[in-house]
């Protein structure tokens, strides 16, 4: 590795102006992409049909995750153009997209309008979402990383990390805004659909901003030695090297940055309203307060890169994570419901019948699967007991067993057991519960301080907007954009919302084991070539 050159050259006003215009493009695809993640459990009532809830809920969760699966698609697409024809074309294209279909979002009719295909059509304009999507992040960390000054990549390129969470933020701040000034029926009705239709005045600045753009002097180089690459993907994916690269960029710098992302920006606030059962307006509060912390840790790790390295702020941030996220996410339970919390602890509750095999994709088809779904929707842990022959039937610790389905029973001897049916607000403690938020965030900040200039950093310059942008998609879709689902889809399955957090902590752990073995220090590596 060459020495690190110690003078730092000023940032220059054409400098200035590619991050301005890059990061306010990229906070509006987050900004559009993630409205719809605040607004999951609401859309979950108001374009899939209301007789399964859980089931419901899932789906909604599945449409935010499918539009994160068709980002590598987009990834590919756009980055072989990107490869080819320059960045500049491809940021005005993917930002046209991404906030025309945002705002057709908020114009949608729901279920009770139009049936099914009120979620036919909130799927397909997800689907395009994430297109687009694929084709700007990666291709974004690029397009910056090539105009950054050379000893200063990963303070200068650091910004484009707070574009994602300045975007939820956005759109969250949005959400309680409008809660607090609607009613739940006027809110219900047409509150929801005002962050998407206000994207279109986002759009007409992004698209002014990013017409006014400059092409990346790397590329511009590349251009006039006509050294291009005629077929970018399929080099990338020809070229050993290049291809082990893309291998560590998915399981481990783009898998942990998009765990914790999704776990520390999105699935909380899940968390907090559907299992600790706060008040939506209070989860939505806390994640945005603890959201605003990410921005000067960001930079902050950002900038220690650039001084200590790359590979160990990334490896700790991902160390952090893997051992953090589980105890954080019992106790937001414990602070944040510390009554339903002791109940799951002390009291235990026993199902047993015939026929116990709930799935959260089909109607509960006996009593013992709609008292699975009933207990897990309600937070409550249980034991299963699979009985032939048998009536479904709950015992709850110190009661009289409930026969068959009953709920005005189950709820009473619940209660009676000591079991809340909402988190008490004088009983919730908020500054634990904003310290534990904290942890996942610095997590968080290790890993995206970096990231940017890295994913620049570990290729080469011809084939470097694909080999970045398709492995880091890939990563972000598959396994960070589904971890709400698998996390919802693995508790519910098992009876215990807390053991779907095992999916992102597992993943976690890989990603240390496969960054600890393999990460190379990128610091300093010329972009040029």
């Amino acid at each position: 590795m060459p020495p690190m050159n110690t003078s730092t050259p000023p940032i220059t006003p054409t400098q200035r102006k590619v991050v301005l215009a890059a990061c306010f493009g990229t906070f509006l695809e987050w900004y559009d992409f993630l409205t719809f993640a605040s607004l999951a459990v609401y859309f979950s009532v108001l374009f899939f049909p209301p007789d399964n809830p859980t089931a419901a809920l899932l789906a909604s969760l599945a449409t935010f995750g499918v539009g994160m699966l068709v980002r590598p698609l987009g990834a590919a697409v756009f980055g072989s153009l990107g490869d080819k024809y320059g960045r500049r074309p491809v940021f005005i294209a993917t930002i046209f997209l991404m906030g025309v279909t945002t705002f057709a979002v908020g114009l949608l009719p729901t279920y009770e309008q139009v049936g099914l295909l009120a979620p036919a059509l909130l799927l397909l304009l997800r689907l395009l979402q994430g297109f687009a999507v694929g084709g700007e992040i990666g291709g974004a960390a690029v397009y910056l990383t090539e105009h950054a000054p050379a000893n200063r990549r990963g303070f200068y390129t650091s910004v484009l990390q707070l574009m994602g969470p300045l975007g939820i933020m956005a759109s969250t701040l949005q959400v309680v805004l409008l809660q607090y000034w609607l009613t739940p029926a006027e809110f219900g009705e047409w509150g929801w659909r005002v962050p998407f239709l206000l994207s279109i005045v986002l759009l007409l600045i992004s698209l002014k901003s990013r017409l006014n753009m400059i092409e990346s002097p790397v590329f511009v180089e590349m251009q006039n030695s006509e050294t291009l690459s005629k077929a970018p993907l399929r080099e990338c994916l020809k070229d050993r090297r290049t291809l082990g690269r893309m291998a560590l960029l998915f399981f481990c710098i783009s898998a942990g940055g998009s765990l914790l992302f999704f776990s520390s920006q999105v699935y909380t606030s899940v968390f907090l309203k559907s299992v600790v059962k706060i008040d939506a307006q209070l989860a939505s509060t806390l994640v945005m307060l603890t959201t605003i912390a990410l921005f000067p840790l960001t930079v902050f790790c950002g900038w220690l890169s650039d001084r200590v390295g790359r590979r160990p702020v990334l490896l700790a941030g991902l160390l952090l994570g893997a051992l953090a996220i589980l105890p954080v996410f019992h106790g937001l339970l414990h602070f944040g419901n510390p009554a339903l919390a002791d109940f799951n602890r002390n009291v235990e509750v026993r199902l047993a019948g015939e026929g116990c095999h709930y799935n959260p994709f089909v109607k509960a088809r006996n009593d013992c699967e709609r008292n699975q779904e009933w207990l897990t929707k309600q937070g409550v842990v249980y034991v299963l007991q699979e009985q032939g022959g048998a009536t479904a039937q709950v015992a709850v610790q110190g009661q009289p067993p409930v026969a068959g389905f009953d709920i005005a029973a189950l709820k009473q001897t619940l209660q009676a057991a000591g079991w809340p049916d909402k988190a008490e607000t004088q009983h919730t403690n908020i500054p634990a519960l904003v310290a534990l938020l904290l942890i996942l965030v610095v997590a968080l900040a290790l890993i995206t301080g970096p990231q940017t200039a890295v994913l620049a950093e570990l290729f080469p310059a011809r084939t470097r907007y694909t080999a970045a942008a398709l492995p880091h998609n890939l990563s972000a879709g598959w396994i960070g954009g589904m971890s709400p689902f698998m996390v919802t889809l693995i508790g519910t399955h098992m009876g215990d919302v807390s053991l779907g957090i095992w999916y992102p902590a597992g993943l976690l752990c890989l990603a240390f084991v496969v960054g600890l073995l393999f990460l190379p220090e990128t610091r300093n590596t010329p972009l040029e070539h």
